[in-house]
């Protein structure tokens, strides 16, 4: 198996991610004493993997735990969200230190929207360098989309921080439950105003999920902690990091 196709294959499987949700769930009280509150439910996406680093997908609630501060929360709904239409934001490097790596970006983020995007879906596109360009707003056809990644050029700076901040909060706030980010970079940032902390903080708060598929060790890299840097934002998301040249 390619590692193009190696790689859409593994992203595939983000279609069988598990979801739960904890509020915190106030005591009953007598009615004529009642004070209404607010309870904040949170939604969490999680992947899990096995030792091997292949996907299980058929965990049960009962094994699964979730705490804040070490205090056991309680889970009120858990499901593989499977059915559930994907809202996908695949987000492509173009700054100059991917030039070589390029044509590997496409050909892995076309095998990626052939294989995912369903007609229930919608998914966009998005090209940084130092800004972030929108290529093609929400749609069902992956045809549109690879259509726009024909004609990708590398060259210039790297904001990527800048620019998963933009997408996160202009993009996927309130959208469909299931929010996904993909990212296919090398993971530098040489130029971003915001921090990789605000980037992770606005990922968390519009509920998405990033995903990517690091570069960073084929060709040149500008930057020889971009698989770190893409680790971060993976893993501080429920999401997975693909190495494909590691």
């Amino acid at each position: 198996m390619s590692r193009v196709f190696a790689v859409a294959f593994g992203l595939a499987s983000l279609l069988g991610l598990a979801s739960f949700q904890n509020p915190s769930k106030p005591a009953n009280q007598d009615r004529s004493s009642q004070i209404r509150v607010e309870v904040l439910e949170v939604n969490v996406m999680v992947t899990v993997l096995d030792k091997q680093g292949r996907f299980v997908t058929d965990l049960t609630q009962d094994r699964f735990s979730i705490e804040e501060d070490k205090v056991p929360q309680e889970m009120t709904n858990f499901a593989r969200e499977t059915s559930l239409p994907l809202t996908v934001a695949l987000m492509i490097d173009t700054s100059g230190s991917v030039r070589l790596k390029l044509d590997f970006e496409k050909m892995a983020a076309s095998g990626f929207l052939n294989q995912i995007i369903r007609p229930e879906d919608q998914a966009m596109l998005v090209e940084f360098d130092t800004g972030a360009t929108l290529l093609h707003d929400f749609t069902n056809r992956p045809s549109a989309l690879i259509e726009q990644l024909k004609g990708l050029r590398a060259g210039g700076g790297t904001a990527l921080f800048d620019a998963l901040y933009r997408v996160a909060s202009e993009k996927l706030t309130g959208a469909t439950p299931r929010r996904v980010i993909v990212i296919v970079s090398d993971g530098a940032d040489l130029h971003s105003k915001r921090k990789l902390e605000e980037a992770v903080e606005m990922v968390q708060r519009s509920e998405s999920t990033v995903y990517a598929v690091g570069t960073n060790k084929f060709g040149a890299s500008t930057e020889p902690g971009g698989a770190k840097v893409l680790r971060t934002l993976t893993e501080q998301t429920g999401g997975t990091l693909f190495l494909p040249y590691s």
